[in-house]
Parts: C-alpha cells; structure tokens; sequence
C-alpha cells in the first residue's frame, strides 16, 4: 500500500479520538473490502434480474477488481497531489455514490459501469485508511494498529457472503449496495471531523499519462478477452485474436515505458529484486487460484446444487472463523518465524481444502461442503501477511509504497483474472463431461433404460423423460468439471510451496511495519 511520506508527523490522537478515529478509519476499510466479497453469492440473483446468463454476470465481480487495481498504483501520486485525508475523503464519498448507482442499474451494461467506477474510486481507500490509522498511534503501539486493521480486513469476507446471501434471499439484490450509504456517511463524517486538521503536506507532481493509458489498454483488452472467450469461440473468433494482439503489444509497450520513464505510474524496477518478484508471483498464482474457486463454489451451489443465496453465503462464510483468530498470532511473531514457514504451511493447507474438495459429489450434505471451508481459515490467517513481509524484506523505506502498491496490484488483478479463467474452464469442462456420460444413455444401456422407464412410469412423456436426464448430467457434469478444477488449484498450491523457498528474506522494519497492507 501507499503510505504517503509526511515530512511532519502530526502526534498521535488520545482518548475519545482516538476510539472513533479507529472505528470510523475501521468502517470504511470494512466497507470495501464486504464489496469485493458481498456480490459473490447474489451473481446468479442478479443475472436472472438483469436477463443474462450467471456467467456474463461475473462481470459484476471482475469489471470491479480489474478497476481497482488500476487505480491502485495512482495512490502515492494522488496522495501527494491532494493530501492523504482529503483523497481518502473523496474517495469514500464517490465510493457511496457508485453504490447507490450500482444499486440503480437498470442493466448489466449499466451495473458494470458502476461498478468500474466503484472499483476505480476504492483504490486509494485501503492503503489511506491504513496510514491514517498508523499516524494516530503512538510509534510503538503500530502494531496493535496494525492489528486492529487487519482484522478488520478478514472480518469483511467472512460477513460478506452471508449477509450477501440474506440480502438477496430476503429483500432484493439492490440492497447489498445500500448498505454502503449509511456506513459510509458515517465514515466520511467522523474521518472529517478527527482527521480534517491532519491533512498531509501536497506538491505538485507529474503524472505518467501515457503509461496510465498502456496500463488500462492492456489490462483491459485481456480482462475483455478471458471473460468473452468462452462465448466467442476463443481463438476462432477475429475479436479474441484482435484482443490478445492488444493486449500482448500493450503490455510490452507499457513494460518498455516504464522501464524509461523518470516518473513511471508503476515502478518495475522492484522485479530486479529476488525477493520481491518471487513473493509477488507467488501472491499472483496463489490469490488467483484462491479466489477463482471462491466465486466458483456459491455459483455451483446454486446453479447445480440447489442452494438458496443464503446458504451457499453459510458454506464460505466460515472461511473468515480460523483467520480471525490466528491472525493476531502471526502478526505477533511474523518476527521469530521465517515468513517462508508461513507461507509453505498456508499453500499446503490450501492444497489440502481443494483436495478435500475434488472427492465432492451431488450427495455432499451442507456440513461436508463446510468442513474444508473451516479449515482454510487457517490458510488464510498465514497468507496474506508473510508473503508480504518477504516482498518487502530488504527494502528501503522510501521504496515500500511503491512496492506495496505494485504488490496488490498483482494481487488484485490476479483474482479478477482467476474468475475468468475458472468460470470459462467450469464451462469447457462442463461440456466435456457432459458428451462423456451422455454417449452412455441410449436403448441398450441397462441403468438408463431402467430410469427412463421409471420416469415414465411416473407420469412422465418420453421427451420429458429426456429432458430430466439430461438435467441430471448437466447436474454431474458441472460437479465433475469443479472437482477438476479444485484438483488442479491444489497442484499450484503444492509447486508455489518451491517457488516461496527460492527467496532469501531479510530482516527489515520497513517490511515488518507495511506488512498487513497486503489486503
């Protein structure tokens, strides 16, 4: 994250301002962070309002991810521009404003705009309300802050699918972004009347226009080409390959710019770092895998499984139990332990959860689905922060904002990426499995002309005997394509665990103190 550098540091806040400075800072960062996770389980609620299918409305998660991710690395630029209070104030305003247009959308064209410019607008949010809260406690009690910011974090995701899922069960889908006006008012309100006088110093800076304009070129035309694929045929289709072309040519442009630039919007240099590029891939392979399967498993559960919203947010909610509790463990001897430990034990827990989900079946009871969700808790808990302490390991003070930023921006793009990937799989796959188990129904197979007779011994025409067989191998088609995918994420999960060991960590405070910025 961006923690702006203040050349006076205001001191620190007591008492009364203190409590509500921390919970209104709290607040906000919770705000966000339920949006990136609150829609998962309403996907499926808001297609079928919106007259598509559930895929085309991932969208709704990934348009969001992708612009917040862009806007990320523009933190540092814009907080020297306009002061870390006032950015952070604007951006939780226009953060409500998009909520309510999100909530307003009359159409999934309208509800992706929205929701990029939510994601654009949340982006200065996180790392801000971090160096505010770092900035009201006294230097030694950062880590009790940090703390209490990091739990905030994990809190938000375990809330998210439940109250994503009563929402939409119980009053309408437009409500989970209604919830962010009140929270977010009172936000703004309280963080303007503590923090308004604390405002940091501002200068005027160039800013990398032309590399902004690679960054969303690329990001864009690849994002637009993972999530359109599928549908179009991928490679047979003159738009995908047109895409792809953008996409590869944009990206080597934008790496050549800013490798020249003297202002660079993102600074590659830090990949010449050992530790920082393998930490990073292995954030950017893992976050992806991680959260691919997260929007997978509540649109199987509802599509195939016949969960309500409610329920399948019930099965990933828990997620969010170990993490809270062992978080505040970690942090407190992310000093004593090599962060490499805590990231191979998070990789093998996660390997061992998708494991653990490959052997699913349609008989799965709710307690059997909500076992390993329960377990990765603990992943979850040694995941985030010791891969970025290894990252930041070594670096300069003056180096770790930039590298935080470019951190979770891989994080963060990585995920939307991990949707497209794994939706457009579930599908392929899907269809695979399916052409498998239908070359076994016809006249002369035993076990299907039993249960098409049955069917229609139960009042059932042919055709419409047909038609519920083919619905139960739609129904063990799309498992069978998840356990795939559960199996091959638990592959990455085991190869990261090699990658992690070839850093060399070193001890630094820089890192140590940015290290729960890595949500």
């Amino acid at each position: 994250m961006d923690d702006s550098t203040q050349p006076a540091v205001p001191a620190p806040l007591t008492g009364g301002a203190l409590v509500l400075g921390t919970i209104a800072l709290s607040l906000a960062t919770f705000m966000n962070v339920l949006d990136t996770s609150i829609a998962n389980v309403s996907i499926p609620a808001i297609a079928g309002d919106l007259g598509v299918s559930p895929d085309q409305g991932t969208w709704v998660i990934t348009s969001f991810g992708v612009a917040n991710a862009i806007s990320l690395p523009l933190t540092g630029w814009l907080t020297q521009r306009y002061g870390q209070v006032r950015l952070f104030m604007a951006s939780v305003l226009l953060f409500v404003i998009a909520s309510v247009l999100c909530a307003l959308a009359p159409s999934l064209a309208f509800l992706v705009v929205f929701r990029v410019i939510q994601g654009a607008v949340a982006g200065p949010m996180i790392p801000l309300s971090q160096a505010l809260l770092l900035s009201s406690y006294p230097k030694e009690k950062s880590g009790a802050a940090l703390a209490i910011w990091a739990i905030t974090t994990l809190v938000a995701p375990v809330v998210g699918p439940l109250l994503g899922g009563w929402i939409t069960d119980n009053i309408s889908w437009p409500w989970i972004f209604y919830i962010n006006v009140p929270v977010g008012l009172v936000a703004a309100g309280v963080t303007w009347m503590i923090y308004s006088r604390r405002e940091t110093p501002t200068h005027r800076l160039p800013v990398d226009g032309v590399g902004l304009g690679l960054l969303v070129l690329w990001i864009g035309a690849l994002q637009v080409m993972l999530d359109k694929g599928k549908d179009l045929d991928w490679f047979a289709s003159s738009q995908i390959t047109l895409l792809a072309i953008v996409a590869v040519v944009g990206f080597s442009i934008f790496v050549i710019w800013e490798l020249t630039e003297d202002h660079p919007v993102v600074d590659l240099r830090l990949f010449s770092r050992r530790n920082f590029w393998i930490s990073t891939l292995a954030m950017a392979l893992a976050y992806g895998a991680f959260f691919g399967n997260v929007v997978l498993v509540p649109l199987w559960l509802q599509q195939y499984m016949g969960y309500t919203a409610t329920m399948a947010g019930m099965v990933l909610a828990p997620v969010g139990v170990l993490a809270i509790l062992l978080t505040p463990l970690v942090g407190k001897n992310m000093h004593k332990i090599d962060p490499r430990a805590f990231a191979t034990a998070a990789f093998a827990i996660f390997a061992l959860v998708l494991v653990m989900r490959s052997h699913f079946n349609t008989s799965a009871d709710f307690w059997t689905l909500m076992v390993p969700t329960i377990i990765q808790g603990a992943a979850v808990a040694v995941f985030f922060i010791p891969l970025i302490t290894l990252g930041l390991s070594g670096l300069a003070p003056d180096r770790v904002p930039a590298a935080s930023g470019l951190f979770n921006f891989a994080r963060i793009t990585a995920g939307s990426f991990g949707t497209s990937i794994v939706t457009t799989w579930w599908d392929r796959r899907a269809s695979l499995h399916h052409a498998q188990l239908a070359e076994r129904i016809s006249a002369y197979d035993p076990s299907s002309s039993q249960a098409l007779a049955r069917m229609q011994a139960d009042g059932m025409s042919v055709q419409q005997s047909y038609e519920a067989m083919n619905r139960m191998i739609d129904q063990q088609a799309f498992m069978l394509s998840a356990n795939d995918i559960f199996w091959v994420s638990a592959i990455v999960f085991v190869l990261l665990i090699g990658l992690i060991w070839l850093a060399r960590p070193t001890k630094s405070g820089a890192a140590a103190e940015a290290a729960t910025a890595a949500h």
